[in-house]
């Protein structure tokens, strides 16, 4: 089996969820290789990856790659590719995955497939497109292929690799220096999962009415571990923040429960959230176009019906 690249997502030297889920995948199309970008690589980032079936870590730990955004890894991708010959190169589809998938792209002469949902054994993808309403199969036609996949399109599995470590150094070019890092500042995060890599996600809509009405979607999602999420309408009425915005202008999630509360199932929103494994649905609207997604829809008052399904939770769990 061809040896499969896959670029980890990382935050301050913790390997994030996604990559788990890319080296799932990886392992159904070759041998999976990690590749480490920037400093902070480390024997617990390495458990990580060999839990989950990384064969090599290629480690292009210099600090200089930190200081520029993207680039670097775009060109240690390029890198790898012209000495390894992979079959394929799996990269998350946040912001930053699907620009340095389409750097790679240009600099290989390779296609790129963006937002992939599952990638079959010969290497063809499924998407969604068009704002959700079409199912697509995709696959390159030139150069090594690149994929960006959606978090949560795979559940992660564990399946052990040896991890051995291979250090890599490159000079960075001219034009990979252009943009530079000059302050960070570190997010403020509740107890939450991040909105993105969330395996359950619980959303309110313009049926909520106001801020004070996401406090009962709040309460029930903190009963499943939950992310909360928000419609356009809900974040452009000024009653969540606008980070929280699931849909076509906001962020794509794929979790394996999705719980739309008070939302009406607008295209824009649907092509957010359509590809969630499982769609509960509470609106008192029996004719919102979201009940056409729904795996299970309740025809009622959000405000009737969370606040049980919230109480009924903790009885459970208790």
């Amino acid at each position: 089996m061809g040896e499969v690249l896959v670029l980890v997502e990382q935050s301050d030297g913790a390997v994030k969820k996604v990559t788990t889920e890319l080296l799932t995948l990886a392992r159904s199309l070759g041998e999976p290789s990690a590749v480490w970008i920037g400093p902070g690589y480390s024997d617990a980032a390495a458990a990580v990856l060999a839990e989950f079936g990384a064969q090599t870590v290629y480690v292009a730990g210099d600090e200089a790659h930190a200081a520029h955004p993207v680039a670097p890894g775009a060109e240690v991708l390029a890198h790898l590719v012209g000495m390894k010959a992979p079959v394929a190169v799996l990269v998350a589809s946040s912001a930053d995955g699907k620009e340095t998938a389409g750097r790679l792209a240009v600099r290989i002469n390779s296609g790129v497939i963006t937002d992939a949902v599952a990638i079959s054994a010969d290497l063809v993808a499924t998407q969604s497109v068009f704002g959700g309403s079409t199912v697509v199969h995709s696959t390159v036609t030139s150069g090594t292929p690149i994929f960006t996949v959606r978090p949560n399109s795979t559940p992660p599995v564990a399946g052990a690799g040896a991890a051995v470590r291979s250090d890599v150094a490159i000079e960075l070019s001219d034009a990979a220096k252009k943009a530079t890092v000059t302050g960070s500042t570190v997010a403020t995060k509740g107890g939450r999962p991040e909105l993105a890599e969330a395996a359950i996600v619980v959303s309110g809509g313009r049926g909520v009415g106001s801020t004070e009405g996401f406090a009962v979607i709040e309460a029930l999602a903190d009963s499943l571990h939950a992310a909360v999420g928000a419609s356009r309408a809900a974040t452009d009425a000024g009653w969540y923040p606008h980070q929280y915005q699931v849909g076509q202008t906001g962020k794509t999630v794929s979790p394996q429960l999705y719980i739309a509360n008070g939302i009406s199932g607008a295209i824009q929103h649907r092509a957010g959230m359509q590809t969630s494994k499982t769609i509960i649905v509470v609106n008192k609207d029996a004719e919102a176009p979201i009940f056409e997604l729904a795996d299970y829809g309740v025809v009622g008052d959000l405000f009737a019906v969370v606040p049980q399904l919230t109480d009924e939770i903790g009885k459970r769990s208790a």
